[in-house]
């Protein structure tokens, strides 16, 4: 009877199971494909004219001439299943166009802020797939120069070279300092992430690529959560690559725990200052791999922000801190590297462990320490020019250059010159005249950050080049001349006649290309007009330097 009771149930069961069977399955929510195209749309419009519209529906994100264009698709509650992103990327820190009518562009800092803050909720929530159509975007490499840098102080610290480069390996995978473990970071939990490790191909390469593989089976496999073997077969001559998302289970989880400590703009400022102090009470050589942020950070605190009660109290905190300021101001003053150096001494300044005036003493000490190098090249030039540009080092060392001696050449007299020096000054304009080509790149860069401004000295200066031989040097120093903009009647008067009278065609181009950029209302006229045609040299086929000033000419 029992079983007797149970059949109408059972078969009920059956006819339901048999009615689902017979009936059309209902159709599957569509899935969202988001595209960011900041550059090239190939790869969007590849994927869009493959994946059928009943399964995949297409939002881009990017809105032309709307900067918030990111926060707009956070309002309208989108949410992604599969992410295209297409663009440049310069390998840190944003995705970016090369065309010149295109403004929008996609900083890193901002995909970091999205996946930290819940500032977005939804959006990369539901993410299965991230394709990272840019140069780079998985490269394992470490970013920035700070390697050599640390290699160096573990090495005075008393390890081995070895060893040195075992520690930053394993800083580089605990803090991920580079392109790939950050964005593994900002798609946390996405089960997979493409991306190139090198030089990605171009929008229509990359679109080809796509429809062979869409030809096959990969319309079957986009939004599936799971990496393609067919697709990084089809990339495989550019380095595609795939990679999983960080997740709570990762070993280096602490890494975007602390990324989202910087980039959680709903902590307040004074949490993320205690943060920073935190930081500063590690080693300095992992503090060093946070400097970016850190000075990212206090950018932010503009005056209004540091009278904030609490944030003040977290400043003083850090400004109080002596066995923090000696640690790092102490591996600061060991960096060989004068750049860094220098954001370690503004770092430091901005933490209120130096005033202005031990800020300008520490660059002091660069400098000088700097000069006393035997060599010494443009790097070290610009670097003393920049920092000088307010003027607030001139004079910050006067020393008596021994002639003959390491100092008393074109590289040293530049710095000199940057801080303000006469005889400096002096005596690297007189290396624009010599045959060195490595001193005409020094001086080329010193005048890039001081242009001659004085008529008298541009006056004497071109009156030394139109007596140097004709030579690549020449050619060089008219470079140099002609990116001042020229307007005085006896230096162009001068160039006219070098024009006329050297034999030579890469002379007369050079002169011709100081002229194009001059004003030339003082001797404007027919004969300039005559002199130039009828003074030119054989050039060359081709539309010359020397053809453009004609045509300049014939205008007026």
């Amino acid at each position: 009877m029992a079983t007797m009771r149970r059949l109408p149930k059972l078969l009920a069961v059956s006819f339901s199971a048999a009615l689902s069977l017979s009936m059309p399955a209902a159709a599957a929510e569509p899935q969202t494909v988001c595209t960011v195209t900041v550059n090239s749309a190939d790869e969007r419009e590849a994927f869009r004219r493959h994946l059928p519209a009943a399964k995949y529906q297409f939002v881009e994100l990017v809105e032309r001439g709307r900067p918030d264009w990111l926060a707009s698709a956070c309002r309208a509650a989108v949410s992604c299943d599969v992410l295209v992103i297409s663009g440049h990327y310069d390998g840190s820190t944003e995705f970016f166009s090369d065309q010149l009518d295109v403004q929008e562009y996609l900083p890193v800092a901002e995909l970091e802020r999205v996946s930290c803050s819940g500032a977005c909720p939804g959006l990369f929530d539901r993410l299965k797939e991230v394709y990272l159509f840019g140069c780079n975007t998985l490269n394992p490499r470490p970013l920035g120069g700070a390697s050599a840098e640390i290699v160096r102080s573990l090495v005075r610290e008393g390890h081995t070279r070895q060893e040195a480069e075992r520690e930053l390996q394993s800083l580089n995978a605990d803090l991920g300092e580079s392109s790939r473990e950050r964005m593994r970071q900002i798609f946390k939990d996405v089960p997979v992430i493409y991306g190139f490790s090198s030089v990605a191909p171009l929008g229509p390469t990359a679109a080809t690529a796509l429809n062979g593989y869409f030809r096959t089976t990969g319309v079957r496999e986009v939004g599936q959560g799971q990496a393609s073997s067919r697709l990084l077969e089809q990339f495989a001559p550019f380095g595609m690559s795939a990679a999983a998302g960080t997740s709570d289970k990762d070993p280096h989880i602490g890494a975007r725990q602390d990324m989202c400590r910087f980039a959680d703009d709903r902590l307040s400022d004074a949490t993320r200052l205690a943060f920073v102090h935190e930081l500063l009470q590690r080693h300095t050589t992992e503090t060093r791999m946070y400097l970016d942020r850190i000075q990212r950070f206090m950018a932010t605190l503009q005056s209004v922000e540091r009278r904030d009660p609490a944030v003040a109290r977290a400043l003083g905190s850090i400004a109080r801190d002596t066995d923090a300021r000696t640690r790092h101001l102490d591996f600061a003053r060991r960096d060989a590297v004068p750049e860094s150096r220098v954001r370690w001494v503004a770092l430091a300044h901005e933490l209120g462990w130096l005033t202005d005036d031990q800020q300008r003493d520490e660059l002091a000490l660069m400098l000088g320490e700097l000069q006393a190098r035997s060599t010494i090249g443009p790097a070290e030039v610009a670097l003393a020019c920049t920092l000088n540009q307010t003027h607030e080092l001139e004079g910050a060392f006067n020393r008596r250059v021994t002639p003959g001696g390491p100092a008393d050449d074109v590289p040293h007299a530049a710095v000199r010159a940057c801080l303000g020096s006469a005889e400096g000054h002096a005596r690297t304009l007189q290396g624009l005249l010599g045959a060195d080509e490595a001193d005409a790149r020094v001086v080329q860069t010193y005048l890039r950050h001081r242009p001659i401004t004085d008529s008298a000295e541009l006056r004497r200066l071109a009156e030394g080049i139109s007596r140097m031989d004709p030579s690549d040097a020449q050619v060089r120093a008219l470079e140099s001349l002609g990116r001042h903009y020229v307007a005085d009647r006896e230096v162009l008067e001068l160039l006219v006649r070098l024009f006329v009278q050297t034999p030579s065609a890469s002379v007369q181009a050079a002169i011709a290309g100081v002229l194009i950029r001059a004003d030339l209302r003082p001797i404007a006229g027919p004969q300039l007009l005559r002199a130039v045609q009828e003074g030119r040299h054989p050039a060359p086929p081709g539309d010359s330097m020397i053809d453009a000033l004609i045509r300049r000419l014939a205008l007026h």
